[in-house]
């Protein structure tokens, strides 16, 4: 069992339905939020951490006019209490391997 508190790698399950559901949640609330248009691609990656609820750190890909970039994406989830909140969303880099800034 994790230790509260302690984030962790999600594993075998960071492409679920739950992660991704929660992944579109956090691209469709950085839209609303800063008028954007980023456009959900994939998740790369996700910890989480157990507090009152998780927290989920999840890494994504979104297309933004016509470039992908990756993000990263925190989310606090109670789900006993159905209630979810996008507490950060930043930009990592270009999702292309090769680029040079």
């Amino acid at each position: 069992m994790a230790a509260v508190g302690a984030i962790r790698e999600v594993e075998g399950n960071q492409n679920s339905l739950e992660i991704e559901n929660l992944a579109r949640f956090a691209v469709a609330e950085h839209n609303k939020k800063e008028n954007a248009l980023l456009e959900f691609g994939r998740v790369v990656n996700t910890k989480q951490q157990v507090v009152s609820g998780t927290i989920y750190y999840i890494t994504l890909e979104a297309t933004d006019g016509g470039k992908k970039k990756v993000y990263e994406a925190k989310i606090w989830e109670k789900a006993w209490l159905n209630f979810k909140e996008l507490q950060e969303f930043k930009p990592l880099g270009d999702a292309s391997s090769g680029s040079s800034a």
